[in-house]
């Protein structure tokens, strides 16, 4: 993939597996993102650093797994932040399979380094700043789904409407935040 600057994260996620440059853009549009997600979860750069790099080495393993349609690129990327979040809260340790199985090196941080997490953590609360622009009721049901990963029958019950609504509401929520994304990269 010669520029893949422009396109979708689908494509880059389905050209991963063959196409490293098409990994590392996927990668360098959501590591802000995903370190800003760690970076407030657990209060440690280093932690921080250490989940991130799990999330995208796992990712890298999975990615011939995704199919593009069913949930979308992000929503799929930090489902796996979410689970190895909580694996690492059960556990009391990041678990470092994924970049075993890779063969990566342990990651290893200089000051320069954490002051770096700190600022691409900063990149991106544009990503939480555009979720927080959202109606109540999508954010609600974004983060219900996509972050907590719950199914769409229980955030009816908890948001006291239907399921179709529901999935109305994530998928115009998914919409908007996708678009303005798009803005702030152009």
């Amino acid at each position: 993939m010669a520029d893949s600057s422009h396109e979708s994260d689908d494509r880059l996620l389905a050209a991963a597996a063959e196409d490293a440059a098409a990994f590392s853009a996927f990668y360098g549009r959501y590591e802000p993102a995903m370190l800003a997600f760690f970076l407030r979860r657990v209060g440690d750069p280093e932690l921080a650093a250490d989940l991130t790099a799990e999330v995208f080495a796992a990712a890298l393993v999975a990615c011939r797994r995704y199919r593009p349609g069913k949930a979308p690129a992000q929503a799929w990327l930090f489902g796996i932040a979410a689970h190895k979040l909580a694996n690492s809260r059960r556990r009391g340790r990041v678990e470092d399979r994924a970049r075993r199985r890779l063969g990566m090196a342990p990651v290893v941080l200089e000051d320069e380094d954490l002051e770096r997490i700190e600022r691409i953590a900063g990149a991106g609360d544009i990503a939480m700043q555009a979720l927080g622009g959202l109606p109540v009721e999508q954010r609600e049901a974004v983060l219900g789904r996509v972050v907590d990963e719950r199914d769409y029958r229980e955030l009816a019950a908890d948001l006291r409407c239907s399921e179709s609504v529901v999935r109305k509401r994530v998928s115009r929520g998914l919409a908007q935040l996708r678009e303005r994304l798009e803005e702030e990269r152009a």
